[in-house]
């Protein structure tokens, strides 16, 4: 039972991406592989590229992960570690509450809160400060690549912030009574025995967190600004995949335009599929390291 459970599980997930490739047969016959280097989504003159797309995907959530990597693995590390029970019980609930606000809820504070914030005050200081630099140019709208990354910052920190945590409590009391026994820190003790045995579990967190970020759909789709083009400047607007199909999909033509939307979302399940294959091995790599590190001491 157990194994034909598992086997459900491989056949969905074939099933899906070979219904979206037959679906969208016709624009891969059309345009091959440059269909993913294409900057032109043309509805009129039939043309079509998943570049512009593709790229504001894979930005916004890298600029999200650099947001909230350093504020969940902190996080983590006092819940975890150095907050005391009466104040740990209470925040971690609060953080786990945090990722059960609707997407859309999120998106309508992004539209009317967080990205006029982030106009008067961040991306004002980011283009005065840095406006040299030509990512960080100007003019800033607030509506744009970083509202959304942000936002996606927020909706993706519960998610490590919750995992690693987990990982970080289920590393054994002995490591932590070693080190205190040579002298060390209660912050010492977290950094060179704590972190160091419970570092796969933690880049699986960040992985969970960057494959929530690449499928995230409303709360993108309210701040980002969509629109189709290759985004340059952390300010820019731009559009990801998943905010493209959620837009365009209901009034597309039936035709190379729908089977263009279907092609959006094979490569989108590419990536994450890709993304997920190389988390493995990193995981895998880590916890060997991990392994050698331990056995060393």
């Amino acid at each position: 039972m157990t194994l034909v459970a598992a086997g459900l599980i491989v056949v969905l997930l074939a099933g899906i991406t070979i219904r979206l490739a037959i679906e969208s047969a016709g624009t891969w016959a059309r345009f091959g592989l440059g269909f993913l280097g294409g900057t032109t989504w043309d509805v009129v003159n039939g043309v079509y590229g998943a570049l512009p797309f593709v790229a504001g995907t894979v930005e916004s959530s890298l600029l999200a992960l650099i947001i909230a990597v350093p504020l969940s693995l902190l996080t983590a590390i006092f819940l975890a570690e150095l907050a005391p029970r009466w104040l740990s019980v209470p925040l971690t609930f609060l953080v786990e509450l945090l990722a059960a606000i609707p997407s859309v809820v999120v998106g309508l504070w992004g539209v009317f809160v967080l990205s006029p914030f982030l106009r008067d005050t961040v991306e004002k200081w980011l283009v005065g400060a840095l406006g040299f630099i030509p990512i960080f140019s100007g003019p800033a709208f607030g509506i744009g690549l970083f509202s959304a990354s942000v936002v996606l910052a927020i909706m993706i920190v519960p998610t490590i912030v919750s995992v690693s945590r987990e990982v970080i409590v289920a590393v054994p009391g002995a490591q932590r009574e070693a080190m205190l026994a040579l002298g060390a820190t209660r912050w010492e003790t977290t950094r060179r025995a704590v972190l160091p045995y419970a570092r796969s579990g933690i880049v699986g967190a960040v992985i969970l967190g960057l494959g929530r970020a690449l499928g995230e759909t409303m709360a993108v789709t309210m701040v980002i600004g969509n629109k189709d083009i290759v985004p340059t400047r952390v300010f820019d607007q731009a559009q990801t995949i998943a905010s493209k199909i959620a837009t365009t999909f209901n009034e597309a033509q039936v035709g190379i335009q729908t089977q263009s939307l279907i092609a959006l979302g094979l490569v989108l399940l590419a990536i994450t599929l890709a993304l997920n294959v190389i988390a493995r091995l990193l995981v895998r790599q880590v916890a060997g390291d991990g392994g050698g590190l331990a056995s060393g001491g």
